[in-house]
């Protein structure tokens, strides 16, 4: 198939097959929303670590040239147990990397539970800046607003608030959305966390690792073949699709797949 294959919990990791076509239009793209078992920031390390696996192998069965985890809670448990027989990226380091460039020293770190309690961010941020001063936040219903669509709401405003009132208290001028249907609520966390807070959506730097390394590795598509974007979940299809057309500005074949 010669795709790049990217996987997520759900519908966020979208956002990051968005920059990915934005950087490399020339390549085409396998996606798998792992539906059925959203969300993965409430799970186990243990439970996580076989998802990913399994959804690795079933993208490996498809073809693909290289792997995206476009998942932030198993880019922080999973990637560092597992190896790929192609190329295999997370999202945090580049996040991170980006975060810790755009901060003038309090980084704020919004994420899934799990990513939260793994430490991940804070380990990648203080590889890069060891002298940040970092404060982490769980919001585990964010996850679940994005897939209900709720994303400019009153609800989710309010719910917002009480997240973010600990970060904001301790002055942190720069905040990591650490999940990848986070920026779908940029938004609203823009408007809460004020003008002075810089948001960090690490889809473009992830796109922008994810173009250098298939250059240095001489992966990238010779554009013989129209590109593709193929979207695999494995339940929810309709409210899948609505998401991922607002999220990508158009249609994309999609498939219900089982992934056992």
């Amino acid at each position: 198939m010669d795709a790049i294959g990217v996987f997520d919990s759900g519908v966020g990791g979208l956002t990051v097959v968005s920059a990915l076509r934005h950087q490399l239009p020339q390549e085409s793209i396998l996606y798998l929303g792992d539906t059925a078992r959203l969300p993965y920031g409430s799970k186990s390390a243990a439970t996580v670590i076989r998802y990913t696996r399994r959804n690795i192998d079933f993208l490996l069965g498809r073809g693909v040239k290289a792997i995206v985890v476009a998942c932030n809670t198993a880019s922080a448990l999973a990637l560092p147990e597992l190896t790929a027989e192609v190329p295999l990226w997370g999202v945090i380091e580049p996040g991170a990397r980006q975060a810790a460039a755009a901060s003038h020293g309090r980084v704020g770190v919004i994420a899934t539970a799990a990513t939260v309690g793994s430490g991940a961010y804070a380990d990648a941020l203080r590889r890069v800046r060891a002298e940040l001063e970092i404060h982490s936040q769980a919001c585990p219903l964010f996850v679940p607003l994005v897939e209900e669509g709720w994303h400019d709401d009153a609800v989710t405003e309010a719910i917002a608030v009480r997240y973010l009132a600990p970060l904001l208290a301790a002055g942190v001028d720069t905040l990591v959305l650490g999940c990848t249907h986070y920026p779908l609520l940029a938004p609203v966390i823009q408007r809460v966390a004020g003008p002075q807070v810089t948001l960090v959506d690490s889809a473009e730097a992830v796109a922008a690792t994810v173009a250098k390394g298939l250059r240095e590795r001489g992966l990238e598509s010779s554009g013989g073949q129209p590109p593709t974007v193929k979207l695999c979940v494995t339940d929810g299809a309709a409210s899948f699709q609505r998401l991922a057309t607002t999220i990508l500005g158009e249609g994309a074949a999609l498939e219900w797949v089982e992934v056992v």
